[in-house]
């Protein structure tokens, strides 16, 4: 069966670590027809945006699209291109696994997470006033009329909507992970125990959901976030998924990662009910550009989840083995792979990715 998948290589290194994994899937023998569409800080000129349109429509009609890391511009107003991208197409769920591959350098052997994230709501939703505008002042008064609290007139305001809605489908969204990928356990991170409202709304909800997941041999529990955060990285092996609100999952997902060897080895994918976007976690190293330098592990295990999205389950398979035996074998591996950083032995990017086609 033959794919068109939208391919959005990026800036910065994107481009590099696009390219290894595109080889790295094609060499699986799965057929695919990428359509490329540019986005990021080089097509401001051409487009005065970092995202054009004809990327969305290109997503939307595709259904798939992996992308290497985009560099948000500062100063000019826009978001972000990937925050753009989740609300644009309603991708609101963000899954970034965390799993130790023997050969990295790592407290946590033991550990291997799934890390899901509600993407479209909470803080990262938007909904910001800048501190000395009309209508900052006009919110800051009628939230102190409504609520009885004093908030300072010289504050920045950002409201933090989570619904039922968003909740329970994120929820549910772990919970047919679980089932489907034979995992064990679900925990819900929260603050309910401030913020009542919001956190805890997420928290019924989580409940909620979970008495319907009753018979299908998932554990369920709840944990605060920053209790969990501490349990992490002294107990890791005793969670399994973990579901959270958006700002929670944003840096809890980067706590995981450090857990099994940091960023460079963190795939995600955002899905939402009619498209699925792949990524690497990682920002897009703006002054490694060029120099074939960087880790590709995290686009090219981003790659592996989506050919599990597509149904190529073997290709997956094959994939992630390949880069498991890369890692483990230490020797045509990228410099931050290596126990000394400065080891000249080290590979590029490139010559990493040839190494795992090899193993194919």
């Amino acid at each position: 069966m033959s794919y068109t998948i939208t391919l959005i290589p990026g800036d910065g290194t994107g481009p590099e670590v696009a390219e290894a994994m595109r080889r790295c899937v094609e060499a699986t023998g799965v057929e695919i027809e990428w359509d490329v569409q540019q986005a990021g800080i080089d097509v401001m000129e051409q487009y005065g945006t970092p995202l054009p349109d004809q990327v969305i429509e290109s997503i939307r009609k595709n259904k798939i699209a992996i992308k290497g890391p985009v560099t948000t511009p500062v100063g000019t107003g826009f978001r972000s291109v990937n925050v753009t991208l989740r609300k644009a197409l309603d991708l609101y769920a963000c899954l970034r696994p965390a799993r130790y591959y023997p050969g990295v350098k790592s407290r946590y052997p033991e550990a291997d997470l799934v890390v899901v994230r509600e993407n479209t709501e909470d803080l990262y939703a938007g909904i910001e006033f800048e501190r000395g505008t009309d209508e900052c002042s006009r919110a800051i008064e009628a939230i102190s009329e409504l609520s009885g609290e004093t908030i300072r007139p010289d504050s920045g305001l950002s409201i933090k909507p989570i619904s039922e809605t968003g909740s329970k489908r994120i929820v549910r969204f772990a919970f047919d992970y679980a089932v489907a990928n034979g995992r064990r356990k679900v925990t819900a991170v929260h603050k309910a125990n401030i913020m009542k409202h919001t956190d805890g709304l997420f928290l019924d909800c989580a409940r909620q959901v979970a008495e319907e997941y009753v018979d299908s041999g998932i554990e369920f529990e709840d944990r605060i976030v920053d209790n969990m955060c501490m349990q992490l990285v002294q107990k890791p092996e005793l969670y399994d998924v973990l579901v959270l609100p958006n700002l929670y999952g944003d840096i809890v997902s980067d706590v995981c990662s450090g857990l099994v060897g940091g960023l460079g080895l963190a795939p995600g994918a955002n899905i939402g009910e009619g498209c699925a976007l792949f990524e690497p976690t990682h920002g897009s190293a703006p002054r490694y550009a060029g120099q074939n330098k960087v880790n590709p592990v995290a686009t090219i295990l981003s790659g592996v989840m989506m050919l599990h999205h597509l149904g190529e389950a073997d290709a997956g398979r094959r994939l992630e083995d390949a880069v498991a035996a890369v890692i483990a074998e230490g020797q045509s591996v990228t410099y931050d792979l290596k126990p000394d950083r400065d080891d000249p032995t080290a590979v590029g990017t490139s010559e990493m990715a040839d190494a795992i086609i090899a193993r194919l």
